[in-house]
């Protein structure tokens, strides 16, 4: 079992709202665990805004629960009616599912049975709820703070190392079928994450107008960055599809498909190096001239295949010289834009792995 920092965190953080709400004689330190345990975030601005929403509900919840107290009592019957209110409500007001189950938790503290003053009860209780939620923010806060830029990178250059080294084994017809068809699915898995971890990054918030402009570089590159690397992973799919097809072409369509994906392959390795500068500077500048694969001449052979054999069967290959056209295009793209970056950035590399 793999333990991640959001697991640690969620510990640390119930840990320190015990010690707390001990430490200063809280009525209810496991209420105090158990907020923390509903509002440790996967980021820090996350966090923040949990933090907000967590109170929110949870004096939504403390409201109601008194006001049913007061006016019906707390015969269980009764609390499962407050229950129903507070979620709807929280609902009504678009609150996460984490936030909404926290005021029902608030709820039934708050209306549960006891021979002490119910405000002063009330009071103790949501105090402990309201110490869980800080205590899950400052650990967010403090311990561990996710660098989502290092594993977003981290991420795209795993995922398009392995598509591209499975392009260099289809195209040239020595893929094990079951291994490429797990792969693909598995890398399609990793896509997905990419998006999820891009969003993340996407909310961190920087407070220096430099690292503004910086961060807003970055986003817009790895944006591109992502949407290459799917690219490529739909060229993949293509020959995974068309892989018994291709045995059909001749044998020279063959080779400039192969020499023109090569092509592609070479230019999207190139460029991902230089960003994690693992190029030279003098070197760096021959990306510019990377040779530019001939997607006409694909398309060319390609009717030229048809019209020869007169069968409608080639035509499958047609979407295929269309993601090749696509893939090349969105690398076109990345590399103007790692320029841009480059120009503004020298000597600023991204790196795959946390120090």
């Amino acid at each position: 079992m793999k333990l991640g920092a959001r697991m640690m965190k969620t510990g640390l953080a119930a840990a320190v709202a015990l010690y707390i709400a001990s430490l200063f004689g809280f009525f209810s330190p496991l209420l105090a665990a158990i907020a923390a345990v509903f509002s440790i975030q996967p980021s820090i601005y996350r966090s923040y805004q949990s933090i907000v929403e967590q109170i929110q509900g949870n004096i939504i919840g403390a409201v109601i629960a008194v006001i049913a107290v007061f006016t019906l009592g707390n015969d269980p019957f009764i609390v499962a009616f407050a229950i129903i209110i507070v979620i709807g409500v929280t609902m009504n007001l678009k609150m996460n599912e984490n936030t909404i189950s926290l005021a029902a938790v608030a709820v039934i503290a708050l209306m549960d049975s006891t021979d002490q003053t119910f405000i002063y009860f009330a009071a103790s209780r949501l105090s402990s709820l309201l110490l869980g939620i800080l205590a899950a923010f400052i650990v967010n806060l403090v311990f561990l703070p996710p660098r989502y830029e290092t594993r977003l990178f981290s991420k795209v250059d795993s995922a398009t190392n392995d598509i591209l080294q499975w392009l260099r084994v289809t195209t040239r017809q020595l893929s094990d079928e079951p291994a490429l068809k797990y792969e693909i699915t598995r890398i399609q898995d990793n896509i997905r994450w990419l998006d999820h971890t891009y969003l993340l990054y996407s909310e961190e918030r920087t407070y220096f107008k430099g690292a503004r402009f910086s961060k807003g570089r970055k986003l817009v590159l790895f944006r591109q960055l992502i949407t290459t690397t799917k690219k490529s992973f739909d060229v993949l799919k293509a020959f995974h599809r068309l892989e018994h097809k291709i045995e059909q072409i001749p044998l020279d369509f063959q080779d400039t498909l192969v020499k023109e994906l090569d092509k592609l392959i070479n230019a999207h390795e190139k460029l991902l190096l230089s960003l994690k500068g693992r190029i030279k500077q003098t070197h760096r500048q021959s990306l510019r001239q990377i040779e530019e694969p001939d997607i006409t001449l694909v398309v060319d052979q390609l009717m030229k295949v048809y019209e020869e054999s007169n069968s409608t069967d080639k035509l499958i290959f047609l979407p295929l010289a269309s993601q090749l056209m696509e893939y090349y295009e969105q690398l076109e793209k990345l590399k103007r834009l790692l320029k841009s970056y480059q120009k503004y950035h020298p000597g600023t590399y991204i790196q795959t792995a946390e120090k």
